[in-house]
């Protein structure tokens, strides 16, 4: 076993703040190992990964796992694997064709009515099947000092009605540069919806403040949190109770997963998490399709496999729990729904 000097699954201190529990997250793949109990043979292919795509996980996230077990599903979704590194046809750096639909510095316009923020490249987490874990933020992200350029863009455009905050994620941003960046949009008169996506919600649930809470709801738009959880596991302690905070805000709460071997890709794992989701106001929304970005090639489930798994969650739960099964083509319209053919 690996071992080490000190005891990585405590909780962190109640008198901490979000930004040291960001700032104290596992990046050393020996840690993570020992915290969890596990053997050495998976710490080679670990640190070889990591080179590529640097591990990071919030201590908080690390005590919802099970010690000594490598298939655990929230370990499995941030342990670098020597997998990672086998070059597979159709993986690349760009899957879902970002790099097309710069309308501005940091931000993108796939869709009519709605743009997207790249509004910073930090996230508390570094999910393996991260679709922008190659993205050039250095050029697209729209940080304090490209704000002006992007938002300008949003102003001179009427079509666009919704603004979306992605990232990394938007909730990396403290509470002051959030307050800074909305400010700066409440003239745009056409702008009439706010949406946020976020995993730091869940990963890192010290964020979810009162800061954080009193900002959302001093916004003067239809405000929707998009969530991102793919396994009940981690709705758990302290991510339930920054569940129960966001919901005093009056946002619209919903959740996106992705379809992950190994993690989720069965009926009764997800159904699960969509009970869990509604019991704690939360709706589920997408189920992702992997996009296929190089290093994730081993998290993809076949698409008949997910209709599969879509029929028999039909069958269980009412549709409102049920998520849309989607996938993200380059140059579509929208985000492509995937039924099964008559």
């Amino acid at each position: 076993m690996i071992t080490a000097t000190s005891n990585t699954r405590h909780l962190n201190p109640p008198d901490s703040t979000w930004q040291q529990h960001f700032a104290e997250a596992i990046t050393d793949p020996a840690e993570l190992l020992c915290a969890l109990d596990l053997g050495s043979e998976w710490l080679a292919p670990a640190e070889a990964a990591a080179k590529l795509f640097p591990l990071r996980v919030p201590r908080s996230f690390v005590a919802r796992m099970r010690p000594r077990d490598p298939a655990d599903p929230l370990l499995r979704q941030v342990l670098p694997l020597g997998e990672e590194l086998i070059e597979t046809v159709g993986f690349g750096s760009d899957p879902i064709g970002e790099s097309g639909y710069q309308q501005a510095p940091g931000l993108l316009r796939k869709y009519s009515s709605r743009a997207l923020l790249v509004t910073t490249g930090a996230c508390a987490v570094h999910c393996r099947y991260c679709f922008r874990r190659e993205f050039p933020y250095e050029d697209q992200q729209a940080e304090t000092g490209r704000w002006r350029e992007a938002i300008a863009s949003v102003a001179a455009d009427p079509s666009i009605e919704e603004l979306i905050l992605s990232g990394g994620d938007p909730l990396s941003l403290s509470n002051a540069r959030l307050n800074a960046l909305t400010n700066s949009l409440k003239g745009i008169a056409h702008l009439n919806s706010l949406r946020l996506h976020s995993r730091n919600a869940i990963v890192l649930p010290s964020r979810i403040d009162a800061g954080f809470i009193d900002w959302v709801r001093s916004l003067p738009w239809r405000v929707t949190i998009v969530l991102h959880v793919n396994h009940a596991q981690e709705l758990q302690g302290d991510a339930l109770e920054a569940l129960a905070r966001l919901r005093t805000t009056g946002a619209l709460l919903l959740n996106q997963s992705v379809l992950l071997r190994g993690v989720n890709d069965d009926a009764a794992t997800l159904a699960t998490l969509s009970r869990t989701l509604h019991t704690h106001g939360v709706l589920p929304y997408y189920l992702h399709l992997l996009d296929r970005v190089r290093g994730s090639a081993h998290f993809e489930v076949r698409e008949s496999r997910a209709l599969e798994i879509i029929e028999s969650m039909t069958s269980a739960l009412p549709g409102y729990l049920v998520p849309k099964l989607v996938r993200e083509i380059p140059g579509a319209a929208s985000k492509t729904m995937i039924v099964a053919r008559a």
